[in-house]
Order: C-alpha cells, then structure tokens, then sequence
C-alpha cells in the first residue's frame, strides 16, 4: 500500500490526511477507493481526450479493476492526476489483495458512476446540466454515490451499524451537499474549461447566458443566481445532521465531519459573494484548520453550521429572489438545532472559542499533525 499512500498524498493532501486518521481496519479500503473514483474522475475531466474513447472507458472502467497490470496515459500533458493514471496498476494490485466484501463495493460503485459520467460526457456542453433535476442527477452519480458507497464500506467494516450502509437517502445529501458546494464555488474555473454544471432551469431565470454573470455588468443578477443555488444546496442540511447524529465511530465521525463543515463555511463565504465570478474562493488556512480541530462531535458540528448560517442570514438582502426558500431552509436548520439543544445534544454557544484542554487531547492532537501536513504549501 506504500506507493497507493503515496499518490493518495500527491492527488489530494486533504483527503490523504483525514484518510491515514481512519482505523486500520477501514484505511486500506478507503484509500483505493478514493483513488478508484480519482481515477474515474481524471478521465472524466480531462477534455483532451478524444470523446468516443472517454465513453468507452468510463463504462469499463470497473472491469479495469480486475486486469492486473492495466494502466492509462492518455491523458493530456497537464493533466495534474496523470500520474495516477499512469501508475494504475499499482492501485489493481492493492483492490485485489482486499478483503471481497470491500471489492465489491468499490466495483459496484465504480460501475454506476461510470455509467452516470458516460451519459453525461454524451451531452456535455458549455451549458451544463439543463433542469434541477438533471443537476442532481449528474450530483449523485460523481458524489452522491460516493456517500452510497462509504456508508456500505463503514457497515461491511463492522464499525458502524448495518443500518449506516443502508441510509442511502441520507447518504446521497451527504455526497450532494458536498458537489453542489464545489459547483457554485468553482463556475469561473469550469466555465473557463469549456463547461459548468450550473443548472439552466436557475440561471436562465437570472441572465441570458452562462457567460454573462462574470460580466461586471451583470453582477446583481449573477448574486441572485449565486444565492439561488446556495439555497438549494442549504436543503441538504438535515439529512447531514440526521446521517452524522447515527455515527458511532470516532474516526469515522471525523472522517465525515470534516468535508461538512468545510462545505458550510465555504457556503457561507460564497454567499451573496461577487468574487465567485472573478475566481477562487477559498477558506483561509487558518479557518480550515480550526474547522477540522472541531469536527470531532455533533456539538461542534452544530456550533460550526449555527455559526455560518448565521453568517448567511446576515448577508440576506429583502430583495433577493430566493428570500422566502432561504429564510425557510435556515428556519427548519434552526428548528433542528433548538431540538438538539433540548436534547443536550448541542451545547455551545456560537462564539465558543476551542478550549486549550480539549486541543491537547490525543485524538486531536493527532487531527492537528494531519491537519497541519494537509495545509502546508506543496
């Protein structure tokens, strides 16, 4: 597993630290299955790659899990993941000396998303995805799956209860809360790739054309699109309460809270946010550190997302075409909240600063070390 560990590290730090913090029983698993769907993606993305072919292999690509030696240098010389590609088979031999139970989750979730990234890489265009639906329909087969698919690999571990690998709703909100927070973050990086995922059905309502909202002249109108799609993303909060509430294991809870509360704090930074259409907005260093040392408990998970949503209803503007679905998301987001409060499931205050003693204990202090390699420059 060194060399798989290894190119875990080079394709995405952040997921490399938070997967080395997992049990051992679990590790393995997840790290080729991350490196799997990496690879699923990395052909996907790249659009370089001559169509008919991309199809074709994102539709074999989980029998490709079973040909020992196989590996794929087709993509284009830029391509910052071609490394893996390249090294495929490495990540073969490590899938096939795991136990079966984990096989065939990977496989089964490697096979449906790769059907969903063919149908849409058929009908790809600069205008992305056409209706909501179709938008979360494209959400669930790159990231709603995923969810599907870690849910199944927690219950087969035996770490979680059956029932978590059965929450497949649940699950799905988890993955879509998550790519519906990249998408919106992400609309001038895809759209200058020739693509963006950006439902029609929403920012037809707004502008005339894709392209117009990174027009300076078409700012407000862009912010209404922007904060339209922010709401909709807001609606998979309850089911990420409801689905994190049931987690048992530690490693696991961390494993799954700390994309959460990135996702909201990214929301809330995006939020009403122009820069979004100017380029990247990211969380500072020093924000996403604090937010993985506090992704430890469900009291903490709800401070972190009463405290951004917070950030969110302030920057709510009496205009907003949205108003009304937003104040009625944040609403229900709050009703939960007050229930996990009555329960003494939620106790700290929103401006609650991390206690020292509780930084030091070993289970944090251990995020920090992970945390602090995940962060630091390349």
């Amino acid at each position: 597993m060194k060399r798989c560990y290894e190119l875990l590290n080079l394709t995405s730090r952040s997921f490399a630290a938070v997967i080395q913090a997992l049990d051992e029983e679990l590790r393995p698993a997840i790290c080729l299955f991350y490196l799997v769907l990496r690879g699923l993606d990395t052909v996907e993305d790249d659009m370089s790659i001559d169509n008919k072919l991309k199809i074709a292999l994102l539709l074999d690509f989980h029998n490709k899990l079973e040909e020992k030696g196989w590996t794929f240098d087709g993509n284009g010389p830029d391509e910052k993941d071609r490394v893996l590609m390249v090294e495929f088979d490495q990540v073969i031999e490590e899938f096939l000396n795991l136990k079966p139970k984990y096989q065939a989750v990977i496989k089964d979730i490697t096979l449906k998303m790769g059907a969903g990234m063919a149908e849409f890489a058929a009908k790809e265009s600069v205008t992305g995805t056409k209706t909501k639906e179709e938008y979360n329909l494209y959400c669930h087969y790159v990231a709603g799956l995923v969810g599907i698919g870690l849910s199944q690999l927690f219950a087969a571990s035996e770490l979680e209860d059956a029932s978590v690998g059965k929450e497949l709703d649940r699950a799905n909100s988890m993955g879509l809360f998550l790519q519906k927070t990249n998408i919106i973050r992400d609309y001038l990086e895809d759209l200058e790739e020739g693509r963006t995922w950006y439902p029609e059905e929403v920012w037809s309502k707004h502008v005339g054309k894709l392209s117009d909202m990174a027009e300076k002249e078409h700012q407000e109108k862009a912010l209404g699109c922007l904060n339209e799609l922010v709401t909709d993303a807001l609606q998979h909060i309850p089911d990420v309460f409801a689905y994190m509430a049931n987690l048992k294991n530690q490693s696991v809870f961390n494993f799954c809270a700390i994309p959460q509360v990135m996702a909201i704090a990214t929301l809330a930074k995006v939020y009403d946010n122009p820069a979004v259409f100017k380029g990247a907005v990211k969380i500072r260093k020093g924000t996403a550190l604090q937010l993985m040392l506090r992704s430890t408990s469900m009291d903490q998970v709800y401070a972190v997302f009463d405290e951004h949503t917070f950030i969110i209803k302030n920057k709510m503007r009496s205009k907003e075409v949205s108003l009304k679905a937003t104040k009625h998301i944040l609403c229900k987001v709050d009703d939960l909240m007050d229930g996990a409060r009555d329960a003494g499931v939620f106790t700290s205050d929103r401006t609650e600063a991390v206690p020292v003693a509780w930084i030091r204990t070993p289970l944090v202090v251990a995020l920090l070390g992970y945390a602090v390699y995940a962060l630091s420059p390349a």
